[in-house]
């Protein structure tokens, strides 16, 4: 990481907190769930990269301020309160209890209201891809500050989740998920299901509870049958997907398999009477294969080459996060041979994914350019593009577990 990526993310993090009501406070705060959670794993980056204790008061006061944001009914709603209906003194000990809106500009859509795909965009509600990004988020504080609380926050907000976001299909076949539901979790808004936030799940659980074990959290017994259903629900899925975001995150998600599997061991989960091994390991190979084809559609599709107009950020950006992660999979790999199993071909897949590296760095390139920032397509959505900007140019706090 050079001394100018540094740099750059950090001016871009502060001016994040400006523009945002973090630092300065300015009501009313915007907050967006998503871009606060790797804003969150930004300022704890920058905290260990510079010593800099501002950024980690930054962290954990934007962790606040989701909470009391997010956590609660919003200014245009009648309700008042916790989202989970919990009084003020319980809803302050469990912020994440009834989970967090998704900050959109929009009321939700009101149950029997028509729905318009259109607004839908900007109506809010809850998104569980989102939710397990802020479960992520608040597990690298827990790791950041050596402190259990912001984990078993994730761990509340992950049991909340799975319970209202999963339901058994009325044609059979097991546990399917909802995309989106309303700020209560009580009805779907969106009742298809999310291509990858079964996977995501999946992962974002393993790393919780891999992290309560090693804080000297006790077992978490009632996390066994939301493991298995997520990993039957993933079971036989395609995962692959010619949208860049899409493909970032499976690159992420490997990442985190990875990184589980040597932290966890072969006995991973044996306290949950799973064996989170072979459950991974089992997963992590079909991640790779779509995530390379996700990489070959993405070069392939001519989108690197058009202007700045034509490309949204976020989402390319996405892919440049995910690619900074390939590049310790393949010393892991072989390291830990007995781990992952001997397999040659997860090798030869994992170190084909190096080749695609530079399309990141083109990414990055791209998108520092100040005439490029300058584009429609860049400013309208200027928060979540600078955050993940900034998360691409220093990205281990994210990409870590």
């Amino acid at each position: 990481m050079k001394d100018t990526d540094i740099a750059t993310a950090r001016e871009i993090m502060q001016e994040f907190a400006r523009l945002t009501g973090l630092s300065p406070a300015g009501p009313p705060p915007r907050r967006y769930l998503w871009t606060d959670a790797f804003a969150v794993c930004n300022y704890l980056e920058l905290f260990r990269l510079t010593k800099d204790e501002a950024f980690r008061d930054l962290a954990l006061r934007l962790v606040d301020q989701v909470h009391h944001t997010l956590g609660r009914h919003r200014d245009d709603d009648p309700r008042r309160g916790w989202i989970s209906g919990l009084d003020e003194r319980e809803g302050e000990r469990h912020p994440t209890a009834g989970g967090l809106r998704i900050g959109k500009r929009l009321p939700e859509r009101r149950r029997g209201e028509p729905a318009s795909e259109r607004l839908e965009w900007d109506q809010d509600g809850q998104y569980y891809h989102y939710l397990t990004k802020w479960m992520h988020a608040l597990n690298r504080a827990s790791r950041a500050m050596g402190d259990p609380l912001y984990n078993r926050w994730a761990l509340e907000l992950a049991k909340t989740a799975h319970a209202k976001f999963t339901y058994n299909s009325p044609r059979g076949g097991g546990k399917k998920m909802y995309w989106k539901m309303s700020i209560d979790l009580t009805y779907p808004l969106v009742p298809f299901m999310g291509h990858h936030d079964p996977l995501d799940g999946l992962v974002t659980y393993c790393e919780l509870h891999l992290a309560a074990k090693e804080l000297g959290q006790p077992p978490q017994p009632w996390f066994r049958p939301e493991i298995e259903d997520m990993a039957g629900i993933c079971r036989g899925m395609s995962l692959a997907t010619d949208d860049p975001l899409g493909t970032g995150g499976l690159l992420f998600d490997a990442s985190r398999i990875a990184q589980i599997l040597v932290r966890g061991g072969a006995g991973f989960m044996a306290d949950l009477g799973l064996d989170g091994h072979s459950l991974l390991l089992s997963v992590l190979g079909s991640v790779v294969d779509s995530a390379l084809l996700g990489l070959e559609a993405f070069a392939e599709s001519g989108s690197p080459r058009l202007p700045s107009d034509y490309r949204l950020a976020f989402r390319e950006l996405g892919l440049s996060i995910g690619l900074s992660g390939v590049g310790g999979l393949p010393h892991m790999i072989h390291e830990n041979p007995a781990l992952f199993g001997g397999d040659s071909s997860l090798q030869v897949q994992v170190e084909a994914l190096q080749s695609y590296v530079p399309i990141g760095e083109a990414i990055e390139r791209f998108w520092l350019d100040s005439g490029n920032q300058a584009a429609g397509s860049w400013t309208e959505h200027r928060e979540i593009n600078m955050v993940m900007l900034a998360t691409s140019l220093a990205p281990e706090g994210f990409l870590g577990i």
